[in-house]
Parts: structure tokens; sequence; C-alpha cells
């Protein structure tokens, strides 16, 4: 890999990712195989349990090329691309003024392009994220007795 143009813009979480798994970066438990300085691995640790672990340059393009029609600043496209929200209250501080910029409507539908066309992150994929589990949580207490929790209201 060769650099062109140093400092030409920022570079998207897979993008590194991307370039520290070209260097040699893995999950090596030794790591002296390869030429990756310490700090490197560190951000390599960090980024394959983000959204960027499961991206392609593919679903990249394309939420890129889908996503240009919604008046989106480069720093919230990048932003979005590293951070992959799920829902609508995720996008409100990636988006400058969004509740003005974008009616509700406009907001689901990013947020549905971002699902779409996106792979959720690593630590989506092994939870099981179901609405509801909160309410129906319960706490067991040193004499292993089950006290239903208190911020339920049924």
């Amino acid at each position: 890999m060769k650099i062109l143009e140093a400092n030409a813009g920022a570079l998207t979480n897979f993008e590194v990712l991307d370039f520290l798994r070209a260097k040699g970066a893995s999950k090596d438990p030794t790591r002296v195989i390869a030429k990756v300085a310490q700090s490197e691995y560190k951000v390599y640790d960090y980024l394959v349990d983000t959204a960027a672990a499961d991206q392609t340059r593919e679903s990249i393009n394309e939420f890129l090329t889908s996503i240009k029609r919604h008046d989106l600043a480069k720093a919230e496209v990048l932003n979005i691309l590293n951070t992959r929200p799920a829902a609508e209250v995720e996008l409100f501080p990636i988006i400058e003024s969004c509740e003005g910029r974008f009616p509700d409507e406009e907001v689901t539908e990013i947020v549905e392009l971002v699902t779409r066309t996106l792979p959720p992150p690593p630590s989506m994929k092994e939870e099981e994220i179901t609405k509801g589990d909160e309410e129906t949580a319960t706490l067991k207490n040193e004499n292993d007795e089950v006290i239903e929790d208190p911020m339920d209201t049924r």
C-alpha cells in the first residue's frame, strides 16, 4: 500500500482497519510476526469490535451513493459510517441541528438506509437485543431470593 497524497482527508474506521490488516495486524496472540507497533495493535483491537470490522468497500460505496440525496456534511457522513446508528435517537448527536434540518420521516429514512446497507457491529450480533428486556429483568440478592425489578410497573 502506497500513500499517494498525505492528509487528503479524514479516514473511516474501516479504512484504518483495512490499512492495519494490510500491515499484518491480526488477533495473533504473540504479535511478534507482523511489523505493527504496539500502539497500532491497540487501535486494531479497538476497531475489530466496532462496526468497521464487518464493513466492506461495497457496502460503504452503496451507503455513500444512497446518502447523497440527504444534505449531510462530510463529517456527518463519516461519523454515521463509523458509529452505524441503529435508531433515530443516535443520529441527533451526529447531525448538527437535526431536528431543524430534517423532518422525522427523513431521519427514519436515514436510519433505515444505515441498517439496510451497513452490517451491524460484532457486539450487536452476539447479543440478542430485544426491546423490553429492562422491564422483565429480575434481580437476585445474596440469599438467592428473586426480587422483582422495582422499575417494573406490571
